[in-house]
């Protein structure tokens, strides 16, 4: 454990220099024991922080608390039962086969992608009206033109595209399907089991909660989330989340790019040759886990829409924690 500290000193001094520019919080877990917790740009032990799309992968394990409870009955389900299918625009009856699962891995038939700024389901068309979730259903079916891989070719025969409104949907299942609002089911089943009562929604124009972005919690609360996935869905002696969905949800259903995979809104990622599945935002937002470290990291920041966001969080991950944390294990 002595090289930690310095490796990791290194890490604060090179953040405090500017160089990764608006990093706000680093906090580092190894074994659920917090070996590193720093703030930075004003931000404190009590600040919350908006990590933008990391929001989507606690929208995911709520999906999967509602499984285990037996209120929905699988993610096999298709999507298009939640919502009247009489006031969807451009309807094709291909819809109907979208399920949950789809959503969950950002891999649906329809035409969505937030990263292609001439795609009808871009997230900023989303933002200027009011219904989110008709926004979804309206879009046509995507065509796959020839230099565009097919799902039918892919590894495990899906096609990802990064999809906001999509999750935005799950979220209105949750809240259909809950017993309750969606906001106090979050609480009741997830958030208050793992004590974390200071954390702020952000909401649709029709008072929804966004699900696909924006929820606003403390570090040391989103270390629990992915602490809790390394516990096997355990907490404090509780099972929270089920083994089977926490298996399901860290591995792989869609290949991304050659060094990405994703799951069920989880990224699958290596640094520094070691697999990691993380919550990832806007800004090089990273709550991540390397379960063969032990290892649970958070890495706030607002650096939203810099280009080289993500790559200082990465360099952060891959050349001093990382690092730090194998030293340690020998």
């Amino acid at each position: 454990m002595n090289s930690i500290p310095a490796l990791l000193q290194k890490m604060d001094s090179t953040i405090n220099s500017g160089k990764y520019e608006r990093i706000t919080s680093v906090v580092v877990a190894q074994k659920g024991k917090v070996v590193f917790e720093k703030y930075y740009n004003g931000k404190d032990v009590n600040s919350k922080h908006n990590t933008r799309s990391a929001t989507k992968t606690i929208t995911g394990t709520l999906i999967g608390t509602l499984v285990d409870d037996g209120l929905l009955k699988s993610e096999k389900t298709n999507a298009i039962n939640f919502f009247d299918k009489s006031t969807i625009g451009n309807y094709d009856p291909r819809k109907d086969s979208i399920t949950i699962e789809d959503l969950l891995t950002m891999s649906s038939i329809l035409e969505c992608d937030d990263w292609n700024q001439f795609s009808r389901g871009n997230e900023e068309r989303m933002y200027l009206i009011e219904n989110w979730d008709k926004f979804y259903w309206d879009l046509p079916i995507k065509g796959f033109p020839n230099w565009v891989t097919k799902p039918n070719e892919s590894k495990y025969g899906r096609s990802f595209s990064y999809c906001t409104s999509g999750v935005v949907v799950l979220g209105s299942i949750i809240d259909q399907v809950c017993n309750t609002s969606s906001t106090k089911y979050a609480d009741n089943r997830l958030f208050s089991p793992l004590r974390i009562k200071d954390y702020k929604w952000q909401f649709t124009p029709t008072g929804m909660p966004m699900t696909g972005g924006g929820l606003e919690m403390r570090s040391r609360d989103l270390l629990k989330i992915v602490q809790l996935y390394l516990n096997q869905g355990k907490w404090e002696g509780k099972q929270i989340l089920s083994k089977e969905w926490i298996a399901k949800s860290v591995s792989p259903k869609v290949t991304i790019d050659d060094t990405t995979e994703y799951g069920y809104l989880w990224w699958l990622q290596e640094f520094n040759q070691t697999k990691s599945y993380l919550m990832s935002g806007n800004g090089g937002n990273k709550v991540l886990a390397c379960p063969d470290l032990g290892l649970a990291v958070v890495i706030t920041t607002t650096n939203y829409n810099n280009r080289n966001a993500h790559s200082y969080t990465n360099e952060i991950m891959g050349t001093y924690i990382i690092p730090a944390l194998k030293q340690a294990k020998k």
